[in-house]
């Protein structure tokens, strides 16, 4: 099986710029006509959508309508194919994965998932829970590597960002399951397994993030404890003979933790394993001021790359138009630029979404006095009005 991981970059300097963090992995806004004609599509590619459950169709349309828009601009067609996956597709077929899903998402050029899970199936079975059919998603892609960026949003707060690694380690080590021990009461067991070629792969990911940033790199672990963190921390030292120009240090994850939040402005990459980068990427998205503003992709050595909010599903507020859509809409614009190598696309996404936030338009999650609330929908028509006005900006 193989493992995944995590980093995370932190940057306060710039409105835009990240702090990555890498660890071993529908309402319909209002199309706004161009103020410019879009240029001929040169480029064509295939994009498998995942609206999932929750407020997970509501962001995804925003979403593509955005993509749509910053593609046209650039001479780029997409083919949008929409699947069932999560919750949804348990009503569905009674699958969390549907094989017609997993085959769709192969076949394309990039993966763009909305949310998945919710209270509805919280008493399934395991393999019949929606998050089962991510960490399948996960394996069938072969993504390992997720990067986090925690944006810095001077709108906002500063901010602090994480890479993890997706698909080993304790959630997908064996032995597990359930039992009894020598007492005879009852059991539940994991085990936190790596193997040198899945740490060396996610150390080398992140320590060529580091060396494009800043040439600092923290690894965090708990080889004070654990053994399976000896080795990542091992492991980790013995790549870094690889990288001389990149700065290498080593902090406890209880530590790491509180120093994310007294001074996130220490770190710039971060590496560490699935479960350390799953909690690091969450606290770290408080710093940022909302979840609902945090992107992640998960890349593989190839093949398409899963692109997500980490945000949850959030039931609650599903079909209400108070869904944060920009975390996605950040998601796609790292699915240009990561995943396509559409760099000019991507940024006029993050140039939109930045320019969205000075005009003072805040969903409810981001509110503060002076600005103005706005819901899912009106949101997205806000980012698209601004990708439009970049163009104008530009005849």
């Amino acid at each position: 099986m193989a493992a995944s991981a995590s980093f995370m970059k932190i940057n306060v300097q710039h409105p835009i710029k990240p702090m990555f963090l890498l660890k071993p992995a529908s309402q319909k806004p209002s199309r706004i006509r161009c103020a410019a004609a879009t240029t001929k599509p040169s480029k064509r590619y295939s994009i498998t959508l995942l609206p999932g459950d929750g407020i997970g169709p509501e962001v995804i349309s925003v979403a593509k309508h955005v993509l749509n828009l910053a593609g046209s601009l650039e001479g780029i067609e997409f083919n949008f194919q929409e699947m069932p996956m999560g919750g949804s597709s348990l009503d569905l077929v009674g699958v969390p994965l549907p094989e017609e899903t997993l085959s769709a998402a192969k076949k394309s050029d990039a993966v763009l998932l909305g949310a998945i899970g919710g209270y509805k199936w919280d008493k399934n079975e395991k393999h019949l829970k929606p998050e089962t059919g991510l960490l399948q998603l996960r394996e069938g892609l072969q993504v390992f590597a997720n990067l986090r960026p925690a944006t810095v949003l001077p709108q906002l707060v500063d901010a602090s960002t994480l890479k993890k690694e997706l698909t080993g380690g304790i959630y997908f080590g064996k032995p597990r399951g359930f039992g009894t021990n020598e007492d005879g009461e009852e059991i539940g067991f994991n085990t936190e397994v790596y193997a040198t070629y899945e740490v060396d792969r996610i150390a080398r990911v992140a320590f060529e993030t580091a060396r494009k940033r800043h040439g600092k790199l923290c690894s965090v672990d708990k080889a004070n404890v654990l053994e399976a963190s000896m080795f990542w921390r091992k492991r980790v030292i013995a790549v870094a003979a690889e990288y001389p120009d990149v700065e290498l240090s080593h902090m406890y994850v209880d530590n790491a933790a509180m120093q994310l939040v007294r001074n996130p402005k220490q770190f710039d990459t971060i590496v560490t394993n699935n479960i350390f980068g799953d909690i690091l990427s969450d606290e770290a998205s408080m710093i940022t001021g909302s979840i609902g503003m945090l992107p992640s992709a998960s890349l593989g050595s190839s093949g398409p790359g899963l692109f997500e909010p980490i945000h949850g599903s959030a039931p609650d507020i599903a079909n209400q138009d108070k869904a944060n859509p920009l975390a996605t809409v950040l998601s796609s614009a790292m699915l240009l630029k990561y995943g396509l190598g559409e760099e000019n696309a991507a940024k006029r996404i993050e140039n939109a979404v930045l320019e969205t936030l000075n005009k003072g338009f805040r969903t409810g999650d981001i509110y503060s006095a002076g600005n103005k609330l706005v819901g899912c929908k009106e949101m997205g028509e806000e980012v698209l009005k601004s990708v439009d006005s970049q163009v104008a900006a530009a005849v």
